[in-house]
């Protein structure tokens, strides 16, 4: 009787400790303050998705070295969006719900962005984009108020585009410009509404707009269209795997204009998909440069080098400066409450982002300079940086 005792006492005390041992795991992890970040990790558009994964991921690293928030380590919950809204809606629907993150960061595609802060705003949890231009993140399209949780790092169309607008007529001296338009995209859509606005408004002249619609592959009979109006320069407001495809038949038929566009043309898969020579002549609007040197951009690059072996580009950048942000209110906010991060998010000035002190404004974007890139022989040169 002593005997069996003694091994039921033995047992009790073995699942005593495995509860203790239990209750401690869950202690430390408490210690951990979980942020989300939702990303195009997969899909057209992973290029983007994951080089500001990387820089998110990077900035993490080197604050959970130095110390951590609050005195605890950051715990990344990560989720792919795929690139599409609805995976968007499911992936930020799952982060907050399920892992309980306290805050979010990522996106580097509008529409989906637009998709993640519906959520974001439903759950009252903070989220700060890191490259989603469309005025549509932050500002709901139905009421036109500010949401109230959601912020981006980035500039937004209204910005892009009239800088797009001005180098056309100023550095590019196009009097004349055709605009090809990604329908299905509202990142296009909207760069290209602020670009002819502006254009035409300051005496330019669009003599064709055209569509097409993102994962076409033949461009060729919507450029032999625009080619006959004889334009001084062709915009396409679209991501890089279309833009390539694009130039590469523009060229093709004899359309030897400069090109012009935007940030979503920025990845390295650009020239392999439209050629180094048939990229030359064509200029971009960007976030970033590793050639706009600054002592905080210069520490971000040799950083990533080590981490990743390669140069940062425009979206590594922005999810750096995104994650960044979102920690550097937490720290003001001095707490992982969802309406003090809130509070201390539109409050933000002079955060010291990658391309120099940039500020939020009343909608929630971010006031920062916009950079021109023009391409030759495949490779990105800096050309200048627009200040706001």
């Amino acid at each position: 009787m002593a005997k069996r005792f003694s091994r039921m006492g033995y047992l009790m005390l073995v699942l005593i400790l495995a509860a203790g041992l239990v209750a401690g795991c869950g202690e430390s992890a408490s210690k951990d303050i979980k942020i989300g970040m939702v990303y195009e990790l997969t899909g057209n558009t992973a290029s983007y998705g994951t080089s500001a994964a990387n820089g998110a991921k990077l900035a993490f690293k080197q604050i959970n070295s130095s110390g951590g928030v609050l005195g605890k380590q950051i715990q990344i919950v990560t989720a792919d969006n795929k690139g599409e809204p609805a995976e968007s809606a499911n992936a930020m629907t799952k982060i907050i719900t399920q892992d309980k993150v306290v805050a979010v960061t990522g996106f580097t595609v509008s529409s989906c962005g637009i998709a993640g802060s519906a959520v974001a705003e439903d759950n009252k949890i903070p989220f700060v984009a890191a490259a989603t231009v469309n005025p549509k993140v932050t500002v709901d399209e139905r009421t036109g108020k500010v949401k109230e949780y959601t912020f981006r790092a980035c500039f937004i169309d209204s910005f892009q585009g009239t800088v797009g607008a001005n180098y056309a007529l100023n550095n590019l001296k196009a009097k004349k410009t055709a605009v090809l338009i990604d329908s299905s995209s509202d990142y296009s859509k909207g760069l290209a509404k602020v670009f002819k606005d502006v254009y035409t408004g300051r005496g330019g002249q669009i003599v064709a707009e055209e569509a097409y619609l993102q994962k076409d592959q033949d461009f060729k009979s919507t450029l032999t269209k625009i080619k006959a109006q004889n334009p001084e320069l062709l915009y396409i407001p679209g991501y890089y795997e279309d833009v390539g495809k694009i130039i590469k038949q523009a060229r093709e038929l004899g359309i030897d204009v400069p090109i012009l566009g935007g940030d979503a043309w920025d990845s390295p898969k650009l020239a392999e998909i439209g050629g180094a020579q048939p990229l030359n002549n064509t200029y971009f609007t960007n976030f970033y440069s590793v050639e706009d040197a600054n002592p905080i951009s210069n520490a971000f690059v040799e950083a990533y080098k080590k981490d990743y072996g390669q140069l940062p580009d425009s979206m590594a950048a922005m999810g750096y400066d995104a994650a960044n942000l979102l920690v550097d209110a937490i720290k003001r906010a001095n707490s992982t409450d969802s309406a003090k991060i809130r509070e201390a998010l539109a409050a933000t000035k002079n955060f010291k982002s990658v391309s120099g002190d940039m500020n939020l404004d009343a909608n929630h974007n971010a006031v920062r300079g916009v950079v021109i890139i023009e391409m030759k022989d495949g490779k990105q040169v800096y050309k200048e940086t627009i200040k706001q």
